[in-house]
């Protein structure tokens, strides 16, 4: 009766989308009330029945769908991209198979917190033709994860048949290359799925492990409203429209005599009532009013910083010392922090920074992971959901194109979406010098600062490295932490031996001067400061340290003082992070220039591995010369 009445105020333009489940709604509901209220589900397009089934106010639902202030989003996404820590739903993102690493994270917060729940997550049959529906069950399987994947097979991934997704007979086939448990359900059938998934509930819990389950069932209405069904069979829609399962049950119910005619017209005048109010009562709430304020506010959440002062003790150690130093006293300061990542538990980690931590923390804490970056990054975010901080480490920081989906849709958005925080830090070792070549060099920071709800820490120093990574941490918002793999061994620095944070967004100004600004971070600092030893020059030195958020006050007031100034950079010219360095200190300083701002950075080609090419390729050696010239207009 839902579904209709959206139906109408489709077509009357008062909401702008609609995902029908009709003909589906056996499974959402029977799956939801197989569960207890306060575990997790996550729904997709035309699961109302999970939102119905948890007590979801209507109202609350229409104001989400009109996007008013009322619903879930406060406007800022639609239908059911949204979730509710109130009644433990997890909303899902348009590419659909992130979802299921977040319930792989969920589950594994439910076996860290030994609360013995299970978690149930939803995907179409066009979902599994993913990469992330693969990783997902792989990862589940591998740590015995209590999830319940609830696969609804109605045919068509929108327009294109099943036979055209994959080649096996069934889904739930799958499941055995996995050496996972799965099950085919009558999805029509709300008697079946919900005997089936309350059986499987019940014994998830006591033995966790999990469970593929494959529903077969149909679609009677277009993947969306817009797109019809003219490309299905008509005989087809035919046959499925007898096996509907609101009017099967309905019969089963009139022919137990458990119902009446009498009984369904009440329940469906007093449902009509309930419906027509609660749409009432959102379409007379006022439209959101944009603020700026308010919007700019609502991408990262709040973070209370601590300054915590670090002790007198310390002692010379390297970068990746400082790092390793560093992990080890979060996850003495956090008592439930997870790190993920390949390699990282007995055999330390490629780098060796997590060496000796399995011993300290256990195998439940230090978390090897299969090859599969994107749904390790889903998982992460799962484990914010259960309130749990977590490290991922990237082998290489080359490697997280591969989870780049969760990271710039799930991890950045969810607060402004629906103010669940992403609480993860993801480690990046990056950088040339080492002569590493075109997929272990990159220094790909720009990737991400042009996302707004991600935070980016990049450090020169392992003073800086450790300081900053508490404070990465600590913050409940996503970082990425950039580690120049050429700094690790080669620098060395006196490091506090004891916990201590630095604040994000503060720049370090390492010499002072007044001819000319040298802007530079990671190993672009070194390069300045060893040319500045033969080269004299009055000269700022500024580490940027973190770019997002980005110490703007710093660079302003500098370049006020010298009217020049120089951004240096590893990464290739067009498109980096010193282009935009560049244009906000024309917008904000140009009265003060003596000269244009100059940007150096790598040249425009792939890393090159061979030492003659990454010589040529980086812009160390063309620092001085582009200095003088500068310093010369």
């Amino acid at each position: 009766m839902i579904e209709e009445k959206m139906l109408i105020l489709l077509r009357q333009g008062k909401i702008s989308k609609w995902f029908s489940g009709i003909g589906q709604e056996a499974i959402a509901i029977g799956v939801t009330m197989s569960l207890n209220d306060d575990e997790y589900i996550l729904p997709m397009h035309r699961n109302l029945g999970v939102f119905t089934t948890r007590n979801v106010p209507l109202h609350r639902l229409f104001s989400q769908w009109q996007g008013k202030k009322n619903g879930f989003t406060n406007g800022r996404d639609r239908s059911f991209h949204f979730g509710t820590q109130e009644y433990n739903i997890v909303g899902m993102i348009s590419h659909l198979g992130p979802q299921l690493g977040v319930a792989d994270g969920i589950a594994l917060g439910n076996l860290l917190q030994k609360n013995h729940q299970v978690c149930a997550v939803f995907s179409g049959d066009g979902g599994t033709s993913e990469g992330d529906f693969h990783e997902a069950l792989n990862v589940a399987s591998v740590w015995n994860l209590p999830v319940l994947f609830c696969v609804e097979n109605n045919g068509y991934g929108l327009s294109t048949p099943i036979s055209e997704q994959f080649n096996c007979k069934n889904i739930a086939d799958k499941a055995v290359g996995y050496g996972m448990e799965s099950h085919i359900v009558d999805g029509n059938n709300i008697l079946e799925v919900y005997h089936k998934m309350a059986a499987l509930a019940k014994s998830v819990r006591k033995r966790p492990r999990p469970v593929l389950v494959e529903f077969k069932t149909f679609r009677i209405r277009g993947h969306e409203e817009a797109s019809g069904i003219k490309y299905v069979p008509k005989e087809l829609t035919a046959a499925w429209a007898q096996k509907d399962p609101i009017n099967n049950y309905q019969k089963y119910l009139l022919r137990e005599g458990i119902l009446t005619m009498d009984t369904i017209v009440a329940i469906k005048k007093a449902l009509s009532t309930e419906i027509d109010t609660a749409w009432k009562h959102a379409n007379e709430e006022l439209p959101i009013i944009p603020n700026v304020t308010n919007e700019l506010n609502n991408v990262y959440k709040s973070f209370d910083y601590q300054e915590i002062t670090p002790n007198n003790i310390t002692e010379n150690i390297r970068l990746v010392d400082a790092i390793s130093q560093g992990l080890q006293q979060a996850m003495e300061q956090h008592g439930d922090l997870v790190i993920m990542g390949q390699d990282i538990a007995e055999y330390g980690g490629v780098f060796k920074i997590t060496e000796g931590f399995v011993e300290q923390f256990g195998k439940e804490r230090i978390r090897n992971t299969p090859i599969c970056e994107s749904v390790i990054i889903s998982a992460a975010y799962g484990l914010a959901v259960k309130g749990i901080k977590s490290v991922v480490e990237m082998q290489f920081a080359d490697f997280v194109s591969t989870g780049f989906n969760p990271i710039v849709n799930l991890l950045a958005k969810s607060y402004y979406r629906w103010q669940q925080p992403a609480d993860v830090v993801i480690r990046m070792p990056c950088g040339a010098g080492v002569g590493a070549g075109p997929f272990h060099s990159q220094t790909n920071e720009a990737w991400f600062t042009k996302v707004p709800g991600l935070k980016v820490a990049y450090p020169a120093f392992p003073y800086d490295a450790k300081g900053l990574l508490a404070t990465a941490i600590a913050d409940p918002n996503p970082v990425l932490f950039f580690e120049h793999k050429a700094l690790y061994r080669s620098i060395r620095q006196d490091v506090p031996t004891d916990y201590y944070t630095l604040p994000f967004g503060k720049a370090s100004l390492l010499k002072e001067g007044n001819d000319i600004t040298i802007i530079a971070f990671g190993a672009a600092v070194h390069w300045v400061l060893d040319t500045l030893e033969s080269v004299t020059v009055s000269a700022d030195v500024i580490d940027l340290r973190t770019l997002q958020p980005l110490d703007t006050e710093t660079i302003f007031t500098s370049v006020i003082k010298t009217g020049k100034a120089i951004i240096v950079q590893e990464d290739s010219l067009f498109g980096g992070v010193a282009s935009d360095i560049s244009s906000l200190i024309h917008e904000n300083c140009f009265e003060y220039l003596d000269a244009p701002v100059k940007r150096l950075a790598s040249i425009e080609t792939p890393i090159p591995f061979v030492s003659q090419l990454e010589k040529q390729y980086l812009p160390q050696e063309r620092f001085e010369k582009t200095l003088k010239a500068l310093l010369n207009y």
